[in-house]
């Protein structure tokens, strides 16, 4: 009998999950079935619920749906707790336990591209969830310094302060996107810019050794600009492969290398 597992969200179609928990299964001699569930956008609880009443094993949740996740959980891991978002849910001894592997995951793409996090300074272009969930994973992978630069800079502000106690061994501060200047190791774009198409213009006052784009399959004028300036650049498919493979031990015990699916 097979393990039953699912992303859930709204759209569904374009989730990558289940080829990648198949893949894992496969490597691993596990045997599970992992299926796309799409919830009405007022539907998410009883599209859970039913899932989990009907044997499912764990759960996936992608937009728009992670905040709700997080509400409903009963048990929560320290990152869910700091990330105000849920993407991982299983249930143990009837108890709905929820984690977030998003940061986990970039940190694990970082470190397969064998760039040294260690004492490192990064610039996080954005302020909204997508960062919110990274910066407590960064810290512990040994991030010195972070700097979260917004276009609204009292959104960044808030951020900084909403985070600085659960990461007071790192230097956390906050900056406009038009005052963009400094030099750092890493620069990670956390905004929607390259979804929608929007040009994110990096000044030359700006300089910066990786370049790193959470965003992944489509083309990226932030990428372009890191290349352009010959910088080591990356866009975000590792990040999709290591959350997910978080998500794989999780549930599953075993942690299968992410070197093998990039």
């Amino acid at each position: 009998m097979s393990k039953q597992f699912a992303v859930i969200g709204n759209p569904i179609e374009q989730s990558r999950s289940p080829e990648l928990h198949h893949k894992f299964a496969e490597k691993t001699g596990i045997c599970l079935e992992y299926q796309k569930r799409l919830a009405p956008l007022d539907g998410f609880m009883p599209s859970m619920q039913s899932f989990f009443a009907g044997g499912g094993v764990g759960m996936n949740v992608t937009v728009p749906f992670k905040e709700q996740a997080f509400a409903a959980c009963e048990h929560l891991s320290e990152r869910a707790k700091i990330a105000k978002a849920v993407n991982t849910l299983w249930m143990q001894n009837g108890v709905l336990h929820g984690d977030n592997t998003d940061g986990q995951g970039l940190v694990a793409a970082i470190q397969a591209l064998d760039w040294d996090l260690n004492n490192s300074s990064i610039l996080i272009l954005g302020a909204g969830g997508a960062t919110r969930g990274v910066i407590y994973p960064l810290v512990h992978a040994g991030v010195k310094k972070i700097v979260i630069a917004n276009r609204t800079l009292l959104r960044a502000e808030q951020l900084v302060a909403d985070l600085k106690d659960y990461v007071a061994e790192a230097k956390i501060t906050a900056m406009s996107l038009k005052e963009l200047a400094g030099d750092f190791d890493f620069i990670i774009n956390a905004t929607s810019a390259s979804l929608s198409g929007d040009a994110l213009v990096l000044p030359e006052t700006l300089q910066f050794k990786y370049a790193y784009e959470m965003a992944y399959g489509k083309a990226s004028s932030f990428l372009e600009q890191a290349q352009a300036r010959g910088v080591p650049h990356s866009d975000g498919f590792g990040m999709l492969v290591g959350q997910a493979i978080e998500s794989f031990y999780i549930w599953n015990g075993v942690r299968p290398d992410l070197k093998d699916f990039l």
